[in-house]
């Protein structure tokens, strides 16, 4: 039996041999016999639920990739959202560029990879992105969490840059955590919704929703509606003037 953690759990260790004395019997001449040596014990999971469709990730990265797929751009840019979710959703119907300070060793079809400092996209000319991305990553720039210098203005740098880089007639699609405003250091910051507007005075706010302190994603919200949030979630899409 392979090595694992005993729990104080009687009823559930008695549950598991239960179901291995059955097992055990029904298999008996088949190819797959039971075997103690190979033994597995999974204590946990007979209670757990199927899966999950909410949270920050899930919510915002399905409600982002809707956007995208209806606008179809051309091109399309990342810069640190999470890869085996938002991501992953866009490759399914066009190619992405990903830009992050850490590498990523990647044979994936359709994603290439630039490794670089994000906070001022120096690999990318003015006005040459038409479609743009980053999602609940903005708020750890500066916080040397991930290996990139200490820099409070790191992450308005970063939003300095996003708007620099974006093509006129495009558009960016960013989410940070929301609410009351604080940095709970080196984690991330927290942004009131007011300080994200104004970090981009040159883009017009075209869309917003969020999702709230209980998890629920409010697509008719306004940015003030969550302006006395704990720790909830931005969608923001921005345009940039033709």
């Amino acid at each position: 039996m392979k090595k694992v953690k005993l729990l104080r759990s009687p009823g559930k260790w008695a549950r598991f041999w239960g179901d291995y004395a059955r097992y055990a019997k029904g298999a008996e001449g088949g190819p797959f016999p039971a075997s103690l040596a190979d033994a597995y014990p999974i204590l946990s999971d007979w209670s757990k639920k199927a899966g999950s469709t909410g949270g920050h990730y899930f919510l915002q990265d399905l409600w982002m990739a809707r956007r995208i797929f209806a606008a179809r751009p051309q091109r399309h840019v990342d810069i640190g959202s999470r890869i085996d979710g938002f991501v992953a959703h866009l490759l399914v119907f066009m190619p992405v560029e990903l830009v992050d300070i850490r590498p990523l060793p990647s044979t994936v079809s359709g994603l290439s990879f630039t490794q670089d400092d994000a906070t001022r996209l120096g690999t990318f000319a003015d006005n040459s992105v038409e479609s743009l991305s980053s999602l609940h990553a903005a708020e750890h720039f500066g916080l040397g969490r991930y290996g990139d210098p200490v820099d409070p203005q790191a992450c308005f740098k970063f939003m300095d840059a996003l708007a620099r880089v974006l093509a006129p007639g495009g558009r960016l699609y960013f989410s940070v955590p929301v609410g009351r405003q604080r940095v709970e250091f080196n984690a991330h910051r927290v942004f009131a919704p007011r300080t994200v507007l104004d970090s981009f005075p040159t883009l017009e706010l075209r869309a917003f929703a969020a999702i709230d302190d209980a998890g629920v994603l409010r697509e008719q919200a306004r940015p003030d509606d969550v302006a006395g949030a704990d720790f909830a979630c931005g969608l923001f899409e921005f345009g940039k003037r033709g």
